[in-house]
């Protein structure tokens, strides 16, 4: 379906939320466990920006020196300068108002205007159409999804719900390739009518814990109709991953005393992963998934006797009674009275193997545990594999991983092998940033300094190495399971919320989203700096990195804002100098992707402007760099997540339709993606254009 132009459908107005993130309660709730009600976890008294910058200040000269001899290194990067704010009373009319030009990035799609209509809406020229939904069949032997009768069995065999990260492995042969999707997490109130929550049944539990982890589905494309669909064959590839499937505990930590549970003495079995959030597909053909709010999970961290215990539980957001799933009366495992070391066998970076059906997946302790957005990897000049990781909590970190090993090229047996064990050891580090500007040149409100940019250097702060902790005063298992902690002891920098952060291959450059933080600023929080210039900070940012020599195992660096995110009418927002009366509004950004050109797409979840959630490409580089455009909303109540930016198509995970407040299953707010009356689904979708060429033409 095309984009709406008639003045009587288009946008509401751009005005805040009452929700401090955009999102609705109710996603709250389910998806992270109300963390931005709570006092965010990180209560270290790491240096203020504000502090650190007047050691900075007068090498201010230097830093400026080093970026421009790396830039020169990397081969004449095109930074812009300050943007100039459009007027008060622009018309944000995309399809009507804003004049684009057709330029060699190949983003020359019309806009898609704000809205909030209950419908995928994609641009001019641009089709869509549903992949795979919620309920649908992954294994051969899967029954019909049926609403009103659903069971833990058929749910094991069927498409999980809420898919968020969703990645392609090709297969041989034309156009057919591996999807696989993470389902984050479930809002049972959406997925049972009469949904008591004091009262869950145990099948309802069983469901909720096989619609949870990750599918495999073959697909390929239909030549006749550009769409994207399911293979009919399911039996050799297609699986299903739940919170009942036996993972490998692999790296440095694999059988730690702070993993050993009742059930898994020896410290190297887990059952099942949870909240997997965001990913990334390996050269070596497996799929990466990050466990993030993870902590929501378990109850009673509270009543928790041993005092070390508690306190690092609480580091990790676990300090109360009941959760609001109620599992602990199902399982044990989730009751951390009962099994306090449960919880620090969740929080890792997993990888599994989509090529091979019968392997074991892995949770990479190397990696380190904290709230995984995602990981992705980039093979470094010298043949090393590097992981770029965020910690999706206000004021918690970015970290890097270095590998010990090569990576082998090839996709023979010893060469596929070899590099399933590149993450198994090697170094991790955690980032400290600092500003190039005078701290009374930040003032909170996005001003930009006197320089015309939010930029300076940085450093990546060795924490372990396989057996050996560079941290005083813990042991290198203790890094590894406690990674926020030892990073609150070496000083690392207070992010707003860091999400996805993913290298580009194109430029070597690697670009984070900063989702959002409310907190900045508030009386007892840390205030505004240069890598968080914003109070109240409601739209998020993206982060632009770039290696020292744009070597990716160097451990300095430079770094620049690209994007200061929110209504451009807004003085306090910034598009990488571009003219801010010809770009599309952005809000709360949360995964990025790059297509083939090295454009960067972006993904918003929680949009504090009063519109629908959204897809958005930008250039970074030439004369259009900062120049954000809108590619799709997402139907009322969703979340964009994925996405896969190829040539041909696009597809995005289309997460919690009618997730509203007030909304539930006996009240649907959204019937997408069936219409009618029907149940909202969570899906993957495909867009693709008319004409069938290439999505940047």
């Amino acid at each position: 379906m095309s984009s709406p132009t008639d003045r009587g459908r288009r946008l509401l107005p751009l005005l805040p939320t009452n929700h401090p993130l955009g999102r609705q309660a109710v996603t709250c709730q389910y998806r992270c466990g109300n963390a931005c009600s709570h006092e965010a976890p990180n209560t270290s008294d790491n240096a203020y920006f504000g502090d650190v910058v007047k050691e900075v200040v007068s090498r201010r000269g230097m830093l400026k020196a080093g970026a421009v001899v790396a830039a020169a290194g990397a081969g004449a990067l095109a930074f812009s300068g300050a943007a100039a704010a459009a007027p008060a009373d622009v018309d944000l009319d995309l399809d009507l108002d804003l004049k684009f030009g057709r330029d060699r990035d190949g983003l020359n799609f019309e806009p898609v205007q704000p809205n909030t209509l209950d419908e995928l809406v994609v641009p001019k020229g641009y089709q869509s159409d549903v992949v795979i939904r919620w309920g649908d069949p992954v294994l051969a032997d899967a029954p019909k999804f049926d609403f009103d009768n659903q069971t833990a069995a058929a749910q094991a065999k069927q498409f999980g719900f809420n898919n968020d990260f969703c990645g392609l492995v090709p297969l041989p042969g034309w156009d057919r390739w591996l999807m696989v999707s993470n389902h984050e997490y479930t809002s049972e109130e959406f997925m049972f009518k009469n949904w008591d929550a004091n009262n869950p049944t145990e099948e309802q539990v069983k469901i909720a814990w096989a619609a949870h982890g990750l599918s495999v589905v073959q697909v390929e494309r239909d030549h006749r109709s550009g769409q994207l669909v399911p293979s009919k064959d399911r039996r050799k590839y297609n699986r299903r991953i739940t919170l009942t499937t036996p993972f490998e505990v692999r790296g440095p930590a694999a059988g730690s005393k702070y993993l050993k549970t009742s059930a898994d003495p020896s410290g190297k079995v887990v059952l099942g992963t949870q909240n997997n959030c965001s990913g990334g597909v390996t050269p070596w053909g497996t799929i990466l998934s990050g466990e993030e709010n993870f902590n929501q999970y378990f109850a009673n961290g509270g009543q928790v006797a041993d005092a070390t215990t508690k306190a690092r539980l609480a580091r990790y957001g676990m300090s109360g009674g009941a959760t609001t799933r109620k599992w602990e009366r199902f399982d044990k495992r989730f009751d951390l009275a009962q099994e306090p070391n449960e919880a620090n066998r969740f929080g890792w970076i997993v990888e599994i193997d989509p090529l091979d059906p019968t392997s074991t997946p892995v949770k990479h302790t190397a990696l380190g545990r904290f709230k995984h957005e995602g990981a992705n990897v980039i093979i470094a000049r010298d043949g090393r594999v590097v992981a770029y990781m965020g910690d999706d909590e206000r004021f918690d970190y970015m970290y890097k991983f270095v590998s010990d090993e090569c990576y082998r090229p090839g996709n023979s047996k010893f060469a596929r092998e070899h590099n399933k064990r590149l993450l198994d050891s090697g170094t991790l580090y955690v980032a400290k940033f600092t500003g190039d500007s005078p701290a009374a040149e930040i003032d909170g409100t996005g001003k930009l300094p006197s320089d015309g940019e939010f930029d300076g250097s940085g450093q990546w702060i060795p924490l372990a190495h396989n057996d050996k902790s560079f941290v005083e005063g813990f042991t290198a298992e203790e890094v590894y399971v406690f990674t926020r902690l030892a990073a609150d002891k070496v000083g690392a920098t207070k992010m707003d919320r860091p999400e996805d952060v993913e290298p580009s291959l194109k430029n070597r450059r690697i670009y984070a989203a900063l989702t959002n933080n409310t907190d900045r600023g508030k009386p007892g929080k840390e205030g505004p700096t240069e890598i968080a210039p914003r109070v109240n900070n409601k739209h998020g940012h993206i982060l632009e990195i770039e290696e020292r020599r744009s070597d990716n195992t160097a451990t300095t660096f430079s770094w620049k804002l690209l994007l200061v995110c929110g209504d451009p009418t807004d003085p306090g927002t910034y598009f990488g100098g571009f003219d801010k009366s010809q770009v599309s509004p952005i809000s709360c950004p949360d995964n990025v992707a790059f297509d083939s050109r090295g454009n960067l797409w972006i993904s918003t979840d929680g949009n504090a402007l009063k519109s629908n959630d959204g897809l958005f490409a930008v250039p970074v580089e030439g004369k259009r760099r900062g120049q954000v455009k809108q590619f799709l909303t997402v139907p009322r109540g969703a979340e964009t997540c994925g996405p896969v930016i190829t040539d041909d198509f696009v597809l995005v995970s289309v997460q919690h339709p009618g997730e509203i407040d007030g909304a539930s299953a006996n009240n649907p707010q959204s019937h997408w993606p069936d219409g009618g009356t029907s149940q909202p689904r969570p899906s993957v979708a495909v867009v693709w254009r008319k004409d069938r060429r290439r999505i940047c033409d």
